[in-house]
């Protein structure tokens, strides 16, 4: 529903009650993937579009009723073997439609359109299968882990279901996560839509090396938009980065001076040329960024942290700085250094300890054990 979030705040603002539909789950080809929505109002307005026009009367129709009644439902849209012109999808998919009415001064639902329209970090979490007294409870969580709402009052269940919708929200995706409804990890019992009403964060690989062209791809299997910067025109190219979301030539400190960041940003620095890394990492070390990371054997290490010092780098600025970058994995080749430094960005962002889990007593999901954040009242 966050799709259409500036048109149903501005309903909301004007104290209309309506019915949202949204997309939860497809299978196969479907016009519209999971997030989009419809909604009508009281008056019978209708905004939005769950599948391009194949089943939108049907939709409509739930819509009303469920302004009626009051309840919400989940409703599965195919094509029909039988009739070919009966109520569904032409192109041959499925896609599972939850159709929650929702009321003008209910403050959850509010608070995730306000959030979504000043483009604030926030998700939506829903159930979409489950007990039907559970059908449609909602939670709303903020970027720093902070949720408002409840799925039944239990609180950890609400707990598990704000850590793993935080999880989708850090990667920028909207999608489906499973838990159980004792609140453990278990899948089984209900199934959470997550709509994530942020942009992907952004990952900014600073080299256009090799080893920079798998780190691309990680990036962006790790859900991330993906910029390679480098001053070199010759070896930052299209061509060479086809996976890369940006290829930016420009003198790495400058590019990063002036680029937007937030505290999802995760920087890699891959170039292990001191011409380069010292002005780079003076400004990114000083920028509240989630992760900074540069390549360079322990003596480059050392003698890059010298010269930083010298340059006016603080201490708590430098214990910010994982050098030399990524996990201790043995990784040889460029993928598998992908890997070592995913694997620590991963580690970084979830409180994690790269420890092997195998005989290890520590809580495998540290964001949930350790606390995520109060719930808002």
């Amino acid at each position: 529903m966050l799709d259409i979030a500036a048109e149903l705040n501005r309903w909301s603002e004007e104290g209309r009650d309506y019915a949202v539909a949204t997309v939860v789950a497809v299978d196969g080809s479907a016009p519209r993937a999971p997030g989009a929505a419809m909604a009508v109002d009281g008056e019978g307005t209708a905004i939005g579009s769950v599948s391009g026009g194949c089943v939108e009367g049907a939709v409509y129709e739930l819509c009303v009723q469920a302004l009626q009644d009051g309840r919400t439902v989940r409703e599965r849209f195919g094509y029909s073997d039988e009739d070919a012109f009966a109520v569904g999808l032409t192109c041959g998919g499925v896609i599972d439609v939850l159709v929650t009415p929702v009321r003008s001064e209910g403050p959850l639902f509010r608070a995730a359109l306000a959030a979504a329209v000043r483009d604030e970090p926030a998700a939506l979490a829903r159930v979409v299968r489950g007990p039907d007294g559970l059908l449609g409870g909602a939670l709303l969580v903020r970027g720093d882990g902070s949720y408002e709402g409840s799925l039944d009052g239990r609180v950890a269940l609400d707990r598990r279901a704000a850590a793993e919708a935080r999880a989708l929200l850090d990667a920028g995706r909207t999608g489906t996560v499973e838990i159980a409804e004792d609140g453990t990890s278990c899948p089984g019992g209900l199934t959470l839509f997550v709509e994530s009403s942020v942009p992907p964060p952004r990952m900014i690989v600073f080299g256009a090396v090799d080893f920079a062209t798998a780190l691309v791809r990680a990036g962006k299997f790790l859900g991330h938009h993906v910029t390679v910067c480098d001053a070199r025109p010759v070896f930052a190219t299209r061509d060479r980065f086809p996976e890369a979301d940006d290829v930016v030539v420009d003198w790495p400190h400058r590019y990063l001076a002036g680029a937007v960041t937030d505290e999802r940003t995760v920087l890699c620095v891959l170039t292990h040329d001191a011409r380069f890394d010292l002005p780079l990492l003076e400004t990114a070390l000083r920028l509240p960024v989630a992760y900074v990371g540069a390549m360079g054997s322990r003596r480059t290490h050392e003698e890059r942290n010298q010269r930083l010092r010298e340059a006016g780098v603080t201490e708590e600025e430098l214990g910010r700085l994982h050098s030399p970058i990524g996990l201790d994995l043995g990784a040889r080749t460029p993928e598998e250094t992908a890997v070592s430094i995913a694997a620590e960005i991963v580690a970084e962002r979830r409180g994690g300890t790269g420890a092997p889990l195998t005989g290890a007593r520590t809580p495998i999901h540290h964001d949930v054990d350790g606390g995520i954040g109060a719930a808002v009242p």
